[in-house]
Formats: structure tokens, sequence, C-alpha cells
């Protein structure tokens, strides 16, 4: 576990899918996936306010990111080296190095664009990693 609990007001989960809206109409082509970016809420549970500039840095430094599409090769393993029967799907949280991956914006929310192999591991939740 991390140690910073966050406070969320509503499930993270819930917020950047409502943040990204739909996405149905972007096909993620071979093994890319489409991650949307995790920003930390402004407060702690124990009470601490981070400040702007900590909470902007998460947009070029987050490590954690949820997984909105994936390519239809993505995570597709024939050999079984690299996966070896993950089940990695869309909604799942993810871990990956920061300068991985493309940075681009999908209705107004910071996103990347990953290969499969730059997923570095799958987490319950997003305050786990930082």
């Amino acid at each position: 576990m991390s140690s910073i609990t966050m406070l969320h007001q509503k499930d993270p989960k819930k917020v950047l899918l409502e943040q990204v809206g739909d996405t149905s109409s972007i096909e993620i082509f071979n093994m890319q996936v489409l991650v949307a970016v995790y920003i930390r809420p402004e407060q702690t549970q124990s009470g601490l306010f981070l400040s702007d500039k900590s909470r902007d840095e998460d947009r070029y430094q987050s490590k954690v990111g949820l997984i909105l599409r994936k390519g239809p090769t993505a995570f597709v393993d024939k050999d079984g080296e690299w996966f070896s029967g993950l089940n990695i799907n869309e909604g799942d949280w993810v871990v990956f190095r920061p300068a991985d991956g493309w940075s681009i914006t999908v209705n107004g929310t910071l996103c990347r664009m990953l290969d499969d192999m730059s997923v570095r591991a799958r987490i319950a939740h997003p305050d786990h990693v930082y």
C-alpha cells in the first residue's frame, strides 16, 4: 500500500470514466493500449492538502492509469513468454513507466498510448502506487 492514501469523494475509476466519456469510436491497433492517467485528488485521507504543483506533476510523472481500450493483440502472447495467461482488461488499473507511451488527450482527459509490454503491473486501486 502507498504511504499516501488519498481522500476520494467518488470512486476514481468512475470519475475517470465520466471524464473521458464515450470511447467506443476509438479503434486501437495491434498491441497498443489506451490508458487514462490517474491524477490524485487534492487531499489525503489524513487531511493533508497536496500543492497544485504536486498535483500538476502527476500530469507528467503519474505511473498509474486506467485501461480504457486495447488493441486486438494487446496482452496476447502466443509463446507464453510475456503474459503467460494473464487476462488484463479494460477497466483495470495498471502501472507503467511515465516515459513510456505517447501522451494524448481524449475528450479533454489526459491519456497515454502504450505498448502492452510497457504495462508493468496491475493493481487494485490507484493509490497503491506512487
